[in-house]
């Protein structure tokens, strides 16, 4: 399978790019794009019939670094305080609930990093990850998903039989597919035919 993938300033051009590719028979199934606005992406959802893209799960990576930024950060609140109830003479009392107050502070820190990194890829997903697994590689996936981030909107044509990829291309240049270096700056062209090895 190869995918054409393509980012457009306007989400008018996205449409209208998903339009043709439509007309010209590539199923709904094969398309998919992606964008931050998300009123503008159910109006383009609906308009098209094709479904916005939703990223894969952020997976394991994200929850354990969410699980050490939510410990580090119950620890900077936490032990700043028995510090202080150490030094001040009249607050020493207060010390041992001072040291359970970090202990339960570290496991709710922990808890609340861990969920949270666990929900990172559910709100738009890790887009990163999935130009990956199409076979977009990594430097242009990142800025692919830059691209996105800054507010234009990405389009994903898949052809199963890879014979369609070129026309895939043709239209959505045709349509004002941007080059990344036109979005970033020192990239390649944006609208790019690619297979599942990256090539």
């Amino acid at each position: 399978m190869e995918s054409v993938v393509a980012l457009f300033r306007e989400p008018a051009q996205a449409q209208g790019a998903l339009e043709a590719l439509k007309a010209r028979g590539f199923e709904r199934d094969h398309l998919g794009f992606a964008m931050t606005d998300v009123v503008a992406q159910n109006s383009v959802a609906q308009a098209t019939g094709v479904s916005p893209e939703q990223g894969q799960p952020a997976g394991s990576g994200a929850i354990i670094k969410g699980g050490l930024l939510g410990a580090v950060a119950s620890l900077a609140l936490t032990v700043p305080v028995w510090v202080l109830l150490m030094i001040i003479p009249d607050t020493r009392i207060y010390a041992d609930g001072g040291l359970t107050s970090i202990l339960f502070g570290l496991i709710a820190g922990l808890g609340l990093g861990i969920l949270f990194g666990a929900l990172s890829g559910s709100d738009h997903g890790d887009f990163v990850n999935l130009l990956r697994r199409m076979g977009v590689p990594g430097p242009h996936a990142e800025k692919l998903y830059g691209g996105v981030k800054n507010g234009h909107t990405l389009v994903i044509a898949r052809d199963p039989s890879g014979r369609r990829a070129d026309e895939a291309l043709s239209l959505m240049r045709k349509y004002g597919a941007l080059r990344l270096e036109d979005v970033i700056g020192g990239g390649q062209l944006q609208s790019e035919r690619l297979g599942q090895s990256g090539h």
